[in-house]
């Protein structure tokens, strides 16, 4: 039994998918200050209590992660500093707070063991992204702890020297 493939050009559909430089169709807001202050271990995947208004203007891309960071209090988790513009067509009978307290969504281990982690170790737990999985808005959260200052210096020159190999590489052929 063969089976027969159709292709739409010379080039193989994966390969034109790769080649584009945009964000993933998934992704809604990151976190890159988090990469660069912190030093990321062990990442979750929590889900997160919203709104309707702002279900709405996550579609519209109005979410920012930008010094957020989670809170965990009662053996529950909390986004705390993640801003979620309102829209200016937003119904006018609920009060839009865009610093709102979001509740996470997670498993009791999961929680546990990130409530261990910052007590004990000195780690700190960061949100480093949002993305759609299905039509469910989630969060990324990773532990992470603090890099000092020459580690920051380290990690922008090994950043310059992979660009800088990059370059080299694709005009030598």
């Amino acid at each position: 039994m063969s089976t027969n493939w159709v292709t739409l050009s010379s080039t193989p559909i994966i390969a034109r998918m790769a080649k584009s430089k945009t964000r993933s169709p998934g992704s809604i807001a990151q976190n890159r200050r988090a990469r660069f202050d912190y030093e990321l271990s062990d990442r979750f995947e929590a889900g997160i209590a919203l709104q309707g208004w702002e279900l709405k203007s996550i579609r519209s891309g109005k979410a920012q992660l930008v010094d957020s960071f989670v809170m965990i209090r009662d053996g529950e988790a909390f986004l705390h500093g993640a801003t979620i513009t309102p829209l200016v067509s937003a119904s006018t009978h609920v009060i839009a707070d865009p610093k709102r307290i979001r509740k996470l969504l997670m498993h009791k281990k999961e929680i546990a063991r990130l409530f261990a982690e910052t007590n004990q170790q000195g780690y700190t737990c960061v949100a480093t992204s949002l993305y759609w999985k299905g039509n469910k808005v989630k969060c990324e959260v990773a532990l992470a702890k603090g890099k000092k200052q020459h580690d920051k210096r380290a990690s922008e020159r090994d950043r310059d020297w992979k660009r800088q190999q990059g370059r080299v590489l694709k005009h030598s052929a």
